[in-house]
Parts: C-alpha cells; sequence; structure tokens
C-alpha cells in the first residue's frame, strides 16, 4: 500500500497490486484503515467475478485456486 498526501488535502492510499483500489482519508490513520477497506471490496468483487467465469466455463476445462 502506498500512502501520499492528497493534491488538495488530507490523504491518499492506493494498492499497486489491484488496479483502481484507491481510498483517502482525513489523516494517515484514516487513509490505511480506509484503504483497507477499500482492498477487502476489491477482492470480494474479484472473487465474484471468478465464481461468475467458473459457473459459465467449459467442461474440459479445470479452475484451480492457488495461493500467493
Amino acid at each position: 500500500v502506498i500512502v501520499r498526501r492528497g493534491e488538495d488535502r488530507g490523504w491518499v492510499g492506493e494498492c499497486p497490486a489491484l488496479p483502481g483500489c484507491v481510498s483517502q482519508g482525513a489523516t494517515v490513520e484514516e487513509a490505511i484503515t480506509n484503504i483497507r477497506e477499500a482492498i477487502h471490496a476489491c477482492i470480494e468483487v474479484l472473487n465474484a467475478r471468478a465464481q461468475r467465469l467458473h459457473a459459465r466455463r467449459p467442461r474440459k476445462t479445470r479452475l484451480i485456486a492457488i495461493r500467493v
């Protein structure tokens, strides 16, 4: 996670591993709390998309989950 000073006021948190996953807060601590929540939300969306893809996959392929 990258936390930097916002252009106007406050702080911006960004997760480069999840493009578009950005949040902000009035303080560094608030920005960290908010980006943590945003990361959880982004992962939930990605998991939901993966489940939909899994449901539509051809029978001759396998979906294998790996831990990274």
